[in-house]
């Protein structure tokens, strides 16, 4: 056994599972002297959500956060989560962004990758491994853990060392939902110490509540680097605790040599940053939840799935949701959990809940996936869901990047046009965010309010009454709102009549309105595609639902929608 070095991660995935990824720059920056002087491995600060939700928002530049850390931290390397070719995103880019997006990202500030694809498939990972290799950066080639009948040690260790071929410096085993047994930890790190050369890595979520044993079973195995988070900010859905670790470890031939005083200042300071994003914190994502075992949701989809349930009026339907997951993960070929695949199967799950008819509504990702856009599932996708989804199209059995055209310099172009590239760096912004990039790069985004703790979340607003007593030239009657099928618009500050509206066209989830596929006076077919919204970091095709012309549209491109809301009359 030898000494741990411990990769700190309250700048990253602390914040993105616990408090949907709001941490602002402006509360990190005053401690990072301090986190700097611990002599931490990495401090994991950038990648994953973090960037999305920068611009999204916190109307916070991604890039200049990066630069600010940097400028702070003398000593600790800067890691970051990269999505292989998805980079930090929920599609594949072409190689062109990629390469540039790497090479833009070291040049920042970034010193460690931690770079992985969600189904495990090497062909994703090789074109970012290799660039950040170019650049002299340590890159940590990632395993994304899960557990099913095709996930086994003998195929993580063979994954291991296809890795190791492609000059990977470290192995990280990440964890997303805390599955991994301490018997496992034990058998997969030792095997992948005997059968590579390179430094292992565990990165666990609580959630499951297996985690410190699973950690002190690494130790037991030789494990090199375990990922923590400072005490605030750990448990439930994020990380064992920094300074328990740092503390079992103590006096044994593990020890992190991290000195408990210092991380007792840091946590202070933490302590004061949790009170104020307290707000954001569910219980549901701070608790352990042995129930992960079935359904393998990881800590940051955890935590987004309640933020993304409150937005849509429907945590009610939560467990509903949690049940349909393993069914919809199944059927998909068993995708590890991870940052897209976890949000593909996630929000599929919460549409089979919410329009009542499993599959009647498909995002443009799942789509994607079956056709084999992200790559090759772990095991076959289930014939008669790929079937209704794609009808008699054939996946693809190239890399997927393969397929796509550079992009760089059309969004460069496109950019300049628009007024809203300032520095190169805008341009991969824009390239991988074009739907929510333009309003933050003209300077139009607001900060999102942090919420207080005592405010109403809206799934616990008081519902509207449906039964009222109206007394008419003194009598008393008791009458009863009842729905008739049609949609009431108000006609504050839309461009929607108030009163019913037949024929409407509505939504079923709170979005944005990323293309309308038709203006007033066009044809259309009952199932033809008359829009398209962002849900829950989705695209989600809106059809209509009889054949008609379209008579007025209520909606732009940009605007943002309720549920139920109506778009357009079809008559």
């Amino acid at each position: 056994m030898k000494k741990i070095k411990i990769i700190e991660t309250a700048y990253r995935d602390a914040h993105q599972s616990l408090l949907a990824t709001r941490m602002r720059t402006r509360d990190m920056l005053p401690i990072a002297e301090k986190m700097d002087e611990v002599g931490f491995f990495s401090l994991e600060a950038w990648g994953g959500a973090t960037f999305d939700s920068c611009i999204r928002y916190l109307n916070e530049d991604p890039w200049e956060r990066l630069v600010e850390l940097k400028e702070v931290l003398k000593k600790t390397p800067i890691q970051m989560l990269l999505r292989g070719q998805n980079l930090l995103g929920y599609r594949h880019y072409p190689d062109d962004i990629v390469r540039k997006f790497v090479e833009k990202s070291y040049e920042n500030g970034v010193d460690v990758f931690r770079i992985f694809d969600a189904l495990n498939d090497i062909r994703n990972m090789e074109l970012a491994i290799k660039v950040a290799k170019e650049q002299g950066a340590h890159v940590q080639g990632t395993i994304s853990y899960t557990i099913s009948p095709f996930h086994t040690i003998e195929k993580y260790v063979e994954f291991a060392k296809e890795l190791e071929a492609l000059e990977c410096d470290s192995i990280t085993i990440k964890d997303m939902a805390g599955l991994i047994s301490p018997h496992d930890t034990y058998e997969l790190v030792k095997t992948l110490k005997e059968e590579t050369d390179l430094m292992v890595n565990l990165h666990c979520h609580c959630t499951s509540g297996m985690t410190p044993m699973s950690y002190y079973a690494a130790c037991q195995a030789g494990v090199d680097l375990l990922d923590t988070a400072i005490s605030p900010l750990a448990w439930g859905t994020s990380q064992p605790p920094t300074e328990s670790i740092v503390a079992a470890l103590k006096g044994t031939p593990c020890d992190t040599g991290l000195d408990l005083k210092l991380l007792s200042d840091i946590k202070k300071y933490f302590e004061e940053i949790r009170k104020k994003y307290s707000g954001l914190i569910d219980p549901i994502t701070e608790r352990v939840d042995t129930d992960v075992l079935l359904y393998q949701i990881p800590g940051g989809m955890l935590s987004n799935l309640v933020s993304q349930l409150k937005e849509q009026n429907a945590l009610d339907r939560y467990e509903d949701v949690l049940e349909e997951m393993p069914h919809v993960r199944e059927e998909l070929g068993y995708p590890p959990l991870v940052t897209p695949t976890s949000q593909i199967v996630g929000i599929q799950a919460v549409m089979n809940v919410l329009s009542g008819e499993r599959y009647k509504n498909v995002s443009k990702e799942v789509k994607d996936y079956i056709k084999g856009f992200y790559g090759k599932p772990p095991a076959p996708v289930n014939q008669e869901i790929a079937e209704m989804i794609i009808g008699d199209e054939k996946p693809i059995d190239c890399r997927p990047a393969d397929l796509l055209e550079p992009e760089l310099e059309k969004f460069r172009k496109k950019g300049e046009e628009m007024g809203i590239i300032k520095k190169e760096e805008d341009v991969l912004t824009y390239a991988l965010y074009p739907a929510v990039a333009p309003k933050f790069l003209r300077g139009e985004a607001e900060e999102e309010e942090i919420p207080s703790p005592e405010k109403v979340a809206p799934s616990e607003a008081p519902a509207l009454p449906t039964e009222y007593n109206v007394e008419v030239d003194g009598e008393v009657f008791d009458v009863k709102v009842v729905p008739t099928g049609y949609m009431e618009i108000e006609s504050v500050g839309t461009k929607a009549p108030s009163g019913p509206v037949e024929g409407g066209v509505t939504c079923s989830m709170q979005g944005m309105i990323l293309k309308l596929k038709v203006t007033a006076g066009d044809k259309v077919n009952e199932g033809d595609v008359v829009a398209v919204l962002e849900a829950m970091k989705m695209e989600n095709d809106i059809h209509a639902p009889q054949s008609g012309v379209v008579e007025e549209v209520f909606v732009d491109e940009g605007d943002t929608v309720n549920p139920g809301e109506a778009l357009m009359v079809i008559k």
